[in-house]
């Protein structure tokens, strides 16, 4: 596998949830004000522009101000969603960007062989009552429905018996009670996931219950939040009335309303205007953006992020037109940053990121374009390491569909598109993130310095918590489902397995370092999960973990008792390559 980075190529539960019937106000009213509509303009074509990434617009209106905020504005340069945003012309007609770089493939000496075994298809959740009464120690479940995959189904193997790393690697058998402790882990999570879920295949489609869903009858929108002590749903389409449209709670903590389709059968809610969840919390009155939010803006004259509720008619849908590529023998990866990736001093966009950089990097004999900084986040010098909004693209570059369209682009030209996905921390901005979302510090993070990266500021979440399992299980499935990424780069995956983060620590390679009370087991089960769901249902994914530890069985199956990626990024040895060459004196 080789990375080139800055043109340098380097080797490289349960107890059973139930939706309780939500509460309707009809003191509700709908405000003509929407964030990407027109003053005057309330049907729902939002998007005019084509679907298809040949075109040579993309055009976003505003009220009042007709633009969505940009970081630094047009005064600086920076690009904005907004206007007319110019397309080059693409240059695939050139020989040499449809070239056949297979040949050039490299020796894959970190491939590994998973066995296939049958696989068992997912059943439904048990008995709401019986499981009550059987495990009350869970925090929470969702029955969720499988309509949509019977056309489609997927199963993922069941657990193996986690043995084969031993015959592989004998210096593990002096960490058996640790490594069969850490299976027995991950098999105990996968049997309550079947039993009280239906399988890992429907737990990981938490997006088609929880946030927006939309049906023929209206819109539906579910918050877990348990410590908040009421709820409403408010935005443009109710003029942010918190009293018009409050929300239930259940039993398990999660809030519901459902707002029936208006008179002519338009959407409630409709197609790019803001919404927030309004919580009277242990912490006081808060306005929320969506934990599950599909988009967020940076509304004009604004600091904080607003939600935003995306559904575009279908026939204003992006559609992909190319098949995603078969995964090559040997990746040689092309690291990038759509915002960072023009000459000219701009943030640049998912348009000009199609149209200029992919067909650059395809000549360059690349097969795979690693992508950072797709999840929204506030603070754009982060580098899209502290995520404010998982579910969300970036709204700095474009719209969805323009990512979509980008990543469309690059299969046509052959190329896989991995995202550098971030599941080890979150920001810990309280106004735009899921930090203290619910008011309450241990809400989706762990409780105390625990929860908190010292080095980093930010959260650290809490992989032992049901519903944070859900939570990022689904994330990673949702960008492989709606936006067909070919797989996945995990950021900080050493700071994961570890409670001291691999912070102030030498790995020397001695076992006793990777198998102790400092590794976090919790996380480690996650991350197994995570590559089960992965690989089960997307077999030609790719999953490669940052990991500067050197953490034994990282690379192998986890039917065989490792934690079940592809593929290591040694981080370190990039960085001290770029070390060297910063110090190397060239006399001419």
């Amino acid at each position: 596998m080789v990375y080139g980075v800055s043109a340098i190529r380097l080797s490289c539960v349960p107890s059973v949830y139930r939706f309780s019937q939500s509460s309707f106000n009809g003191a509700r009213r709908s405000s003509s004000f929407s964030l990407l509509l027109k003053k005057d303009q309330f049907s729902r074509k939002i998007f005019a522009q084509k679907s298809s990434y040949d075109s040579d617009s993309s055009s976003l209106t505003v009220t009042a101000s007709e633009k969505v905020l940009a970081p630094g504005g047009q005064g600086d340069g920076s690009s904005s969603l907004t206007g007319q945003l110019e397309s080059p012309s693409t240059i695939s007609d050139d020989p040499q960007v449809t070239h056949d770089v297979d040949g050039n493939e490299m020796e894959d000496d970190e491939k590994v062989e998973v066995e296939e075994q049958e696989s068992v298809p997912s059943a439904l959740a048990n008995n709401d009552e019986e499981a009550c009464n059987e495990e009350p120690s869970v925090p929470l479940h969702m029955k969720v429905s499988t309509e949509k995959s019977e056309a489609k189904p997927r199963s993922i193997p069941p657990p193996g018996a986690g043995q084969k790393i031993y015959e592989i690697d004998p210096t593990l058998l002096g960490f058996r009670e640790h490594l069969d402790y850490r299976y027995a882990q991950y098999k105990r999570m996968r049997e309550a996931i079947d039993k009280y879920e239906g399988g890992l295949e429907v737990f990981s489609r938490g997006y088609e219950k929880l946030g927006f869903t939309r049906s023929e009858t209206g819109i539906t929108y579910r918050e877990w939040a348990p410590g908040a002590k009421s709820a409403a749903l408010i935005g443009d389409f109710n003029n942010w009335n918190p009293n018009a449209d409050i929300m239930s709670q259940n039993e398990f903590g999660v809030w519901e309303i459902f707002l029936p389709n208006n008179a002519d059968g338009s959407p409630p809610i409709p197609h790019g205007s803001r919404v927030k969840i309004h919580m009277e919390t242990p912490s006081g009155i808060k306005d929320s953006i969506p934990a599950w939010i599909k988009f967020s803006v940076q509304a004009p004259g604004e600091i904080p992020y607003s939600g935003i509720y995306y559904d575009p008619q279908e026939e204003e849908k992006y559609v992909f037109k190319h098949p995603q590529p078969k995964r090559p023998k040997s990746l040689r990866i092309y690291e990038s940053h759509v915002g960072m990736s023009s000459t000219e001093p701009i943030i640049n966009t998912y348009a000009n990121f199609r149209d200029d950089v992919l067909p650059r990097i395809k000549r360059l004999g690349y097969n795979a374009v690693q992508i950072m900084a797709i999840q929204e986040h506030s603070y754009y010098a982060s580098f899209g390491y502290h995520v404010t909004n998982f579910f969300a693209p970036s709204s700095r570059f474009g719209t969805p569909d323009d990512l979509k369209s980008l990543i469309d682009r690059a299969h046509e030209l052959g190329l896989l598109v991995l995202m550098d996905i971030v599941h080890s921390h979150a920001s810990n901005n309280v106004l735009d993130g899921l930090n203290m979302f619910d008011g309450t510090d241990g809400h989706y993070f762990h409780l105390g310095s625990r929860g908190h990266h010292w080095m980093w500021d930010s959260r650290l979440f809490n992989y032992e918590s049901w519903e944070v399992l859900r939570f990022l299980l689904s994330n990673a499935r949702w960008w492989l489902e709606e936006y067909k990424f070919d797989g996945f780069r995990f950021d900080g995956v050493t700071s994961m397995m570890y409670t001291h983060h691999g912070l102030e620590v030498a790995f020397t390679g001695n076992y006793n370092e990777y198998f102790g009370f400092a590794t976090d087991v919790d996380a480690v089960v996650y991350l197994m999960l995570v590559n089960d769901m992965i690989h089960g249902l997307y077999p030609e994914a790719v999953t490669i973990g940052e990991d500067v530890s050197g953490m034994p069985t990282f690379c192998l199956p986890v039917q065989d008792g490792g934690v079940g990626f592809d593929y290591r990024l040694q981080m370190a040895i990039a960085d001290k390559w770029i070390e060297i060459l910063k110090c190397v004196v060239i006399h001419f």
